[in-house]
């Protein structure tokens, strides 16, 4: 039996009635990958980069919804806990949807990402790494079966996909803060 009310359901439910046809996985992985990127968190430019992706006006509620979203990606990013939860299916859906949720997720994260990353000359070898690795996952969706190793499989990735961004904002945080000045030998 599925469960209702989960944040993925409730925001699915919540975009498709605004007649929006787009997953929750891609919207909340756009988000945190422009947050990623250095974007920071106004919500006049996230609501734009949203309103493209959902290719329309975008109502109250869902305005709303999104504004609230966001709180919740600068609280995980920016907070003691170092923890991101992911908008995804719950468990109880079949895994080849959760595993297209994933896939789903990647690409709004690398979209999001590449449009807001100012220097992509400047992350680490680890940081562009975890990026082809996003890329990799993106196209996951059919690779996975129902079975014991194809659950443990997507457990695996959807635990290393809560710290990835992680790893991309801080790397970022590095880059965006000015070098401190040299003191002069006068």
């Amino acid at each position: 039996m599925p469960i209702q009310n989960s944040p993925y359901q409730a925001f699915a439910t919540l975009l498709t009635a605004s007649g929006h046809n787009v997953s929750p996985a891609e919207l909340h992985g756009l988000l945190l990958g422009r947050s990623c990127a250095g974007a920071g968190f106004d919500n006049e430019g996230w609501l734009i980069d949203a309103a493209e992706l959902l290719e329309g006006d975008i109502q109250d509620n869902v305005r709303n919804a999104l504004v609230g979203l966001q709180e919740m990606v600068k609280g995980e990013l920016t907070g003691d806990d170092v923890t991101v939860v992911l908008l995804l299916p719950t468990d109880d859906v079949p895994l080849a949807d959760r595993a297209a949720a994933l896939g789903q997720w990647c690409q709004g994260f690398l979209t999001g990402f590449g449009l807001n990353c100012r220097d992509s000359s400047m992350l680490s070898t680890e940081a562009t790494e975890v990026l082809q690795d996003l890329a990799a996952i993106s196209q996951v969706q059919d690779a996975l079966e129902e079975s014991e190793d194809g659950e443990s499989d997507y457990m695996e990735v959807m635990e290393y996909l809560r710290v990835a961004p992680l790893l991309l904002f801080s790397e970022t945080r590095k880059t965006d803060v000015p070098p401190a000045a040299k003191p002069s030998l006068h």
